[in-house]
């Protein structure tokens, strides 16, 4: 089930909609990557908004997915303005159906 989650937060990131993301938040998430970290639903929306309001386009492509209880990790390649290419592992924890966080690592 966790994996089918981290494929709609994917999806959901990959069209920008930072409404879809509040609804899979859980009420007090964090969020940690290369640039930064935040805690707080309001905290975590703001750090992706400037994310989307950095890039024209965004996607999430899933290359592999391991889940082992309330935890996924999931190797992604991140097309930005469908040229620059990152090679990303998110660890995503849930919370029941909810994200309570995502570590966030280049590589």
């Amino acid at each position: 089930m966790s994996k089918q989650l981290a494929i709609n937060y994917f999806e959901t990131f990959s069209r920008k909609d930072i409404d879809g993301l509040a609804e899979l938040f859980t009420a007090n998430p964090s969020l940690r990557d290369w640039t930064g970290s935040a805690t707080g639903k309001a905290d975590v929306l703001v750090a992706n908004k400037t994310i989307f309001d950095s890039v024209d386009t965004i996607t999430v492509i899933p290359l592999s997915l391991y889940e082992d209880g309330n935890t996924v990790a999931a190797e992604i390649e991140v097309l930005i303005n469908g040229t620059d290419k990152l090679l990303v592992v998110d660890i995503i924890t849930f919370e029941g159906d909810k994200i309570a966080s995502v570590r966030a690592y280049k590589g």
